[in-house]
């Protein structure tokens, strides 16, 4: 089985995801960034942001309308925040299909009736799970996150533990680097892992999109 890492970064930081392309694109990679629709200034992108890194190569990824937690709401309530962040990507966000994209709850929070509700509307869904490794193509993929601090020792952990693995999809799910965000990752330490995983055969380094839609080379 292949060892394939997706680190996806949540909440659309300006700064941090500018960085986060640069570093991923010197290594010849491209980066997942997850982004909330209706965030817009006070540090976060927007979307002309969002549309330049995505004709950079970069996988511009859901995440959720306003950044509530959906399984604290009415499930009518919730189902009309997923309508609400659909419709805003598809408006906003060039070539943007929810049918080959990943709703990313906020908080990785969900309950049964809203994934549900989800999966009518998205190919697939992020959220909390006891395990990070997925099966390849997973509609349901579960991650693990870590915070409120720096999370580079708890990462370097779960990824060397992933390597010496049998293999699977390991998703995590960070946020800003450096200072910014919940649970920052530091530039240099993705650097420097990026570094390392691309010298390792067995194992891609991908957005969430391309494990689940395979481009044509790959």
């Amino acid at each position: 089985m292949p060892h394939i890492v997706t680190l996806s970064f949540d909440d659309g930081f300006m700064r941090s995801s500018y960085r986060t392309a640069e570093v991923f694109e010197a290594h010849g990679l491209r980066a997942c960034i997850n982004v909330v629709a209706s965030w817009c200034g006070d540090g976060f992108g927007c979307w002309d942001d969002w549309n330049a890194l995505r004709a950079r190569g970069h996988e511009i990824g859901v995440h959720t309308w306003d950044h509530t937690n959906l399984a604290e709401i009415p499930l009518d309530d919730a189902k009309r925040h997923v309508d609400r962040c659909r419709d805003d990507f598809a408006k906003s966000l060039e070539g943007f299909n929810p049918a080959e994209a990943v709703y990313n709850f906020a908080y990785n929070a969900s309950t049964p009736e809203v994934e549900e509700y989800v999966l009518s509307q998205f190919h697939a869904l992020r959220t909390a799970g006891v395990s990070a490794v997925n099966p390849v193509r997973a509609r349901r993929i579960t991650c693990w996150s870590h915070g409120p601090e720096n999370c580079d020792a708890f990462f370097d952990q779960v990824v060397s533990e992933f390597l010496m693995s049998s293999g699977g999809w390991l998703v995590f799910n960070g946020h800003g680097l450096d200072d910014e965000g919940w649970g920052p990752m530091s530039t240099s330490y993705l650097d420097n892992l990026l570094a390392r995983l691309v010298r390792l055969d067995h194992v891609a380094v991908l957005p969430a999109r391309d494990v689940l839609f395979p481009p044509p080379s790959a």
